[in-house]
């Protein structure tokens, strides 16, 4: 029994379709046809490395982002410990400060007042603890619009660490 088989592969967007034709070539002639269709998976997967790519950008991102809001932070914090107990503005390390987070807490001057507690240089400054709420709240909301767009957890980077 002899048999020749011809593959025909038709192949559209949506589904693929194999034909195989079967045909004997002995007595009686016998001609068999087999089609059979597949059906791409429903969701593309994305390369295994460039997910991982882009997922690690975006958890840098993130650290990024709260990196700097740390920097602030901490410049705002040493500004109004300096001011509740007086420091001397010219002195080396309370000018730095000054003159560094004096940008920062600029834009907040003026919403309330500045208590001066009486017979001491020492001064709480209003402005800087609603500045250093504000920029915190600034940077939560760039994370959680980020998290909108492509949600990335720390678990989600070491899971594909170790898938890789």
């Amino acid at each position: 029994m002899k048999l020749d088989k011809c593959y025909t592969l038709v192949m559209d967007e949506n589904t693929q379709t194999q034909q195989t034709t079967t045909v004997s070539n002995e007595a009686p002639v016998q001609v068999t046809k087999t089609t059979t269709t597949v059906a791409p998976p429903a969701v593309k997967m994305e390369h295994p490395q460039k997910v991982y790519e882009s997922r690690k950008a975006i958890f840098r991102t993130y650290q990024i982002i709260w990196y700097v809001l740390g920097v602030i932070e901490v410049l705002l914090g040493f500004r109004m410990f300096l001011n509740v107990l007086g420091a001397n503005p010219a002195s080396g390390f309370a000018s730095l400060i000054y003159a560094i987070s004096n940008p920062l807490a600029l834009p907040f001057r003026g919403i309330f007042g500045i208590t001066v507690v009486p017979g001491e240089p020492a001064v709480f400054e209003w402005s800087t603890l609603v500045a250093m709420v504000v920029y915190f709240l600034i940077a939560y909301g760039l994370v959680e619009l980020m998290q909108i767009v492509k949600p990335v957890t720390p678990s989600e980077i070491s899971e594909s660490v170790d898938k890789n």
